[in-house]
């Protein structure tokens, strides 16, 4: 099934705003709470926080491991309506049941009780046509999802030819065509939400679009809208603004408003909810390779010391990523898609940059397996290592690697 385009973004923080308390991160967390319309409106949505939509990454996959982490809600990657309504391939890494079953888990308590349940999860659904974009909402209903959110954000370039995701901020009237028959489309009882970026450039004419989409859409009856704080034309490059969502929160206070853009760490999260007033935050490049975020971000607000994960512990995430990404797309897709992931994951290793040395160099699942005995110890030593109440040893930099 056909995504939103993979586009080259920053992976690293490329400056961020002004980020100054009169309150601890620690004290933030502790007091913040989930507002109550939203889990009102989705149950088990519990914590401020969530996992975005990642062309590339949040698959079933990633989902699931995040959740298994505290991560209380996750959306899907972009997907097109056309992909969808043509019946494309690779449903099972978007259905929230269809991983549990072809896991041979097709029981919903036995999936819960394994650790297969992708729920609540948002279907995030792109296109240009209103008549289109209904259909593949109400394809997305009938797959089980507990939101639909459409998304205006995209900012690759071949979309804007299409007038698809972010590019609707040039064409605002059109836009909240397409979110009037979605929302006209999905049963009431089911969101619909809204991603939008600020606006596509700086221009005041087209910051007005913004304004006319972002009111709109909640006129339509859409829940919520998630706001990044960059333009279209920015992409992921440069800082955010997040000044620009504290004064829409001012502006609209008795709307519901999600914050995106520039969260790199759990301190950030907490940073974002204080400073903006946004009722919830949108981690996406911030937890790729790192799923202990939100179980940080659940400790702090029950006011414990935050951790970071044990070597053990980062054995076991990525053993359980690579089954359910094997599990999604096959032994040789698999160890490609966890090539991606193994880099990321590496910067929580003592060593980050021989394990990212060797990472790069996999291609297959002996290749993953290998690097993951060599750098984040053996089964046995990990067993020996929970028993003993130690962390396993890993290799230094002159410790003996996998061939390529």
């Amino acid at each position: 099934m056909r995504h939103c385009g993979v586009m080259s973004v920053e992976m690293e923080p490329s400056g961020t705003s002004a980020r100054h308390t009169h309150r601890s991160v620690d004290e933030i967390a502790r007091t913040v709470a989930v507002d109550p319309r939203v889990e009102a409106l989705v149950p088990g949505f519990d914590a401020p926080f969530f996992q975005a939509g990642l062309a590339g990454y949040s698959d079933g996959a990633m989902r699931l491991v995040a959740r298994r982490n505290g991560c209380p809600f996750c959306i899907t990657e972009a997907l097109l309506d056309i992909t969808l309504l043509n019946g494309g391939k690779g449903r099972a890494r978007e259905d929230p049941d269809l991983l549990a079953e072809e896991c041979g888990l097709g029981d919903p308590h036995a999936n819960r009780l394994a650790g297969f349940d992708d729920h609540p999860i948002a279907g995030q659904i792109m296109g240009t046509a209103p008549e289109e974009m209904a259909k593949a909402a109400m394809m997305l209903v009938d797959m089980n999802y507990d939101v639909i959110d459409v998304n205006l954000a995209c900012p690759v370039k071949k979309i804007r030819r299409r007038k698809r995701g972010g590019h609707f901020l040039l064409a605002p009237d059109e836009a909240l065509d397409v979110l009037s028959a979605v929302r006209d489309a999905v049963p009431a009882a089911i969101p619909v939400t809204v991603k939008i970026r600020r606006g596509f450039d700086e221009g005041p004419e087209l910051e007005q679009s913004f304004y006319r989409i972002f009111e709109g859409a909640y006129e339509l009856g859409c829940a919520w809208a998630t706001v990044h704080c960059r333009t279209v034309v920015q992409k992921y490059k440069g800082p955010g603004r997040w000044s620009f969502l504290t004064d829409l929160v001012k502006r609209y206070p008795d709307r519901i408003i999600f914050g995106s853009g520039d969260i790199w760490t759990v301190e950030d999260i907490f940073l974002m909810l204080e400073l903006t007033g946004v009722h919830a935050v949108s981690v996406a490049r911030g937890c790729i390779g790192n799923p202990w975020i939100f179980r940080q971000a659940r400790q702090m607000m029950a006011g414990e010391q935050t951790s970071a994960p044990t070597l053990a512990q980062q054995r076991q995430t990525l053993l359980d990523h690579f089954d359910l990404v094997v599990a999604l797309h096959g032994e040789r897709g698999g160890a490609r898609m966890m090539r991606k992931f193994g880099i990321k994951f590496s910067t929580h290793h003592p060593d980050p940059d021989a394990v990212r040395r060797e990472f790069i160099t996999v291609s297959s699942i002996n290749d993953w397996r290998s690097v993951v005995d060599t750098f984040y110890g053996t089964e046995d030593e990990v067993s020996r290592s929970r028993s003993d109440g130690l962390p396993p040893a890993g290799p230094t930099s002159d410790s003996p690697r996998p061939a390529p």
